[in-house]
């Protein structure tokens, strides 16, 4: 099985100077590829000088997470490919059990790892930790992370999966697959473009997985840091997702029972005196209802999965119930 090592490079040469060093040792059964997007710090003369056996491809402008992979991976062979962040260290014989879990799973589309905390190896990392879920409502929780409350890996999600979305930090799929789905939405640009990609992954029948016996280290945070505007691709492209995806029957409470719970975060925004958080919840409804209709029309033909949801509500189990660890939940639905 032939193996592409991606990365999604903007303004990231001292991530590259950091991280590149280890995917090179540790990656001998992948060809690595470097997409740039349209950086201005000489990522690309970088490359050339210093990693010449990287190849590099170079996007014109900026297109975010989701154009930019769209973009670069066009021209991408391979069978499997890894797109990761420029800012994760990956471990020595990371890659020989993912490739043989494909190898040996036909219908699984896509994989991660254990994704753990490059400031704190102890803790998983907020990204992905050890597979996401989503609740009834949309809301993304993982193995190891609900919310802002993380899990220590002590061992206690090893082996094997299933799991309903994987981090888009190192995220496993089958070329095939990628291109069947037509990609990320670019209309996402950033933030749960990969949740959205693995349940449609999800509607036509192929498996999510997290192999537990590979790990890699996330420094998290090197895109886009906790900010107004990361509030707002979150609000908003959870509700993108949402539209797109929820089963026709459930869409109408569904969409407007998540609606009212941003509403709810809003209101806890301001009260926090956090006002431009809650402006960013704001724009991101607006625009909802502006590209209703568009996405909408994104809607699979196939009749969508109504078992796309582990339990009703983890924000009721979190902030009511006070469950902050994942094997603390209550799962009323499998």
């Amino acid at each position: 099985m032939t193996v592409a090592l991606v990365v999604l490079n903007w303004n990231g040469k001292e991530l590259l100077k950091r991280f590149l060093p280890e995917m090179l040792r540790y990656s001998k059964e992948a060809t690595i590829y470097v997409i740039d997007n349209d950086s201005t710090d000489d990522s690309i003369d970088f490359l050339s000088t210093e990693f010449p056996e990287v190849n590099s491809i170079i996007n014109t402008e900026n297109l975010g997470y989701a154009g930019g992979y769209n973009a670069g991976l066009k021209g991408i062979k391979e069978e499997l490919i890894c797109l990761i962040n420029n800012d994760i260290r990956v471990t020595k014989n990371w890659l020989p059990p993912i490739i043989n879990f494909f190898k040996n799973n036909s219908n699984t589309g896509i994989v991660q790892p254990h994704i753990l905390d490059e400031k704190d190896p102890s803790l998983f990392e907020y990204a992905g930790a050890a597979g996401g879920y989503i609740d009834r409502f949309g809301y993304p929780f993982c193995r190891g992370r609900i919310f802002d409350q993380i899990e220590q890996d002590q061992g206690q999600y090893e082996g094997n999966q299933n799991i309903f979305w994987a981090s888009g930090a190192c995220f496993f799929i089958r070329n095939a697959l990628f291109q069947k789905l037509d990609g990320f939405d670019e209309d996402f640009f950033m933030h749960q473009e990969e949740i959205d990609l693995c349940w449609r992954a999800n509607n036509a029948g192929s498996e999510v997985y997290c192999v537990g016996v590979s790990k890699v280290y996330h420094l998290g945070g090197a895109s886009l840091p906790d900010s107004p505007l990361k509030v707002f691709y979150n609000y908003r492209n959870a509700t993108y997702m949402l539209l797109k995806n929820v089963p026709t029957v459930q869409l109408p409470f569904i969409l407007c029972c998540r609606l009212l719970l941003d509403g709810v975060a809003g209101i806890r925004f301001l009260l926090k005196g956090e006002l431009r958080n809650c402006l960013s919840i704001l724009k991101a409804h607006a625009h909802l209802y502006y590209n209703f209709f568009k996405m909408l029309r994104k809607r699979s033909g196939k009749k969508p999965k109504n078992s796309y949801y582990k339990l009703n509500s983890v924000v009721f189990q979190y902030f009511i119930l006070k469950k902050s660890k994942f094997f603390n939940l209550r799962f009323s639905k499998s």
